[in-house]
């Protein structure tokens, strides 16, 4: 199986900004042991501005472009660090792969994007994807690493996303507010009521939320892709998720649209 699997800065990353060592190690380790049993995997990695707000001892997130690119620059150099030594002791090649909404809607770029990222899987390397932040503008984002997981899923002809974060899926309410909230392990059309449980921004960390969430599965289940949101904090749950197991909340695919 072809599976994205994109982590969000929740995940990666204490409240601090500063890496979550266990966290991360474990992650790599799964994602590791599923290439080695004959899966590919490519990565869609948050976290360099995170990381970089961190290590350059930033009081919170920046709200200013300037200030925003360069914490990604210095970010994104200890994010790719820190996966080409995790994932080395396993074996296995990263290979980077920065990446702006431009990519996606210039023939030549996405034609270039699809053939690099096809020939990587055929060298067996591990690509990491994250948003060319030190570059990027409003005028030319993906704006979020939901929204650029959906679209590299989409394009590298994958069969499965799966997004990690901080919830355990969709939920009928904002679980945080409302002890009645339940979780919606199967999602076979996005209505608008579906759509409506989207509620508003992730964590402090990150651009996200479940709304960006909703967008990338419409995004794949629109174009034949299968999505799953599932909770981050316990990587080993991928084990589950391509044995087929039920975890989180699974959207399931137009088949029909398929390429």
């Amino acid at each position: 199986m072809k599976i994205v699997v994109k982590v969000g800065t929740s995940t990666l990353a204490h409240s601090t900004g500063r890496l979550n060592i266990q966290r991360t190690k474990r992650l790599c380790e799964v994602l590791s042991d599923l290439k080695n049993s004959g899966h590919e995997v490519i990565l869609v990695s948050s976290g360099a501005i995170g990381m970089g707000v961190g290590k350059l001892c930033l009081a919170s997130r920046p709200s200013d472009i300037p200030t925003k690119q360069a914490a990604a620059a210095v970010g994104q150099c200890e994010l790719m660090y820190t996966y080409d030594k995790l994932f080395g002791e396993y074996g296995h090649t990263v290979a980077q792969i920065l990446l702006t909404g431009a990519d996606f809607t210039h023939t030549d770029r996405l034609e270039n994007f699809k053939n690099t990222m096809g020939r990587l899987l055929e060298l067996n390397a591990l690509p990491i994807v994250n948003e060319n932040d030190t570059i990027a503008t409003e005028e030319i984002s993906v704006g979020d690493n939901d929204t650029l997981s959906a679209l590299v899923a989409v394009n590298a002809g994958a069969e499965l996303l799966v997004i990690l974060s901080d919830i355990d899926g969709l939920y009928t309410a904002d679980p945080h507010k409302d002890p009645s909230a339940k979780l919606l392990s199967e999602v076979y059309e996005i209505t608008d009521e579906i759509n409506a449980l989207g509620g508003g921004k992730g964590s402090s960390l990150g651009t996200g939320g479940m709304k960006t969430k909703l967008r990338a599965a419409s995004i794949c289940t629109e174009a034949g892709v299968d999505m799953i949101i599932a909770n981050g904090q316990e990587p080993e749950l991928l084990y589950k998720i391509t044995n087929g197991e039920r975890v989180g909340t699974k959207f399931y695919a137009d088949k029909g649209a398929r390429k």
